[in-house]
């Protein structure tokens, strides 16, 4: 321990001292009253740390969702750092997309290729893209539609991925469709 931190603790030690023997003073007929007080506080004293400490955690999973208007899609930037996209899928099945204009292509994790009626297990794995984790092995499909607010694209080529993926991907290939310009928080994208 430093000079300083053994300065901070007995500071609060003497803090503590104070206050303890303000207790002991005021309470010194009702102790029971007392522990009961102190009991209320320190739980509603944890009780708002478990939800400061909870708060980061949710704001997280929490995305702001992107806003369409007359030709443009305007998306929020994410707490993460990033831009994610919901779009609609094979008859409107929902998928998240982080959007990542250092990908290349639409790359769907396993697991929201089954959401949307894909087995993983029954494709080909033919091909390997070079990702940050290494290289991993991809399966081509096609989307037969691909929505994005009022914009539907048919016949979109897409990637399964084999590994598992924390989210699947919206490259180039489909934003390319798209002028796209980020100002300050917010990536907008034109058609």
């Amino acid at each position: 321990m430093s000079g300083d931190d053994l300065g901070s603790l007995a500071y609060l030690g003497l803090m503590l001292a104070a206050v303890g023997g303000w207790v002991v003073v005021e309470y010194r007929q009702r102790l029971g009253q007392a522990l009961r007080v102190a009991l209320a506080w320190g739980l509603i004293i944890i009780g708002l740390m478990a939800g400061y400490g909870l708060w980061n955690d949710l704001r997280r999973d929490v995305r702001p969702e992107a806003m369409v208007s007359a030709g443009r899609i305007e998306i929020p930037r994410s707490q993460d750092g990033h831009y994610y996209l919901r779009l609609a899928i094979n008859e409107g099945r929902m998928v998240e997309f982080m959007v990542d204009t250092g990908a290349t292509n639409i790359v769907l994790s396993p697991k929201d290729a089954a959401g949307i009626g894909i087995e993983p297990g029954s494709l080909n794995y033919l091909g390997e893209a070079n990702t940050a984790n290494g290289v991993v092995r991809i399966a081509r499909i096609t989307l037969p539609l691909v929505g994005l607010g009022p914009f539907v694209d048919k016949d979109v080529t897409a990637f399964v991925n084999e590994a598992e993926m924390q989210g699947s991907l919206l490259g180039m290939d489909y934003l390319g469709r798209f002028s796209i310009e980020i100002t300050g928080e917010t990536m907008i994208l034109k058609r």
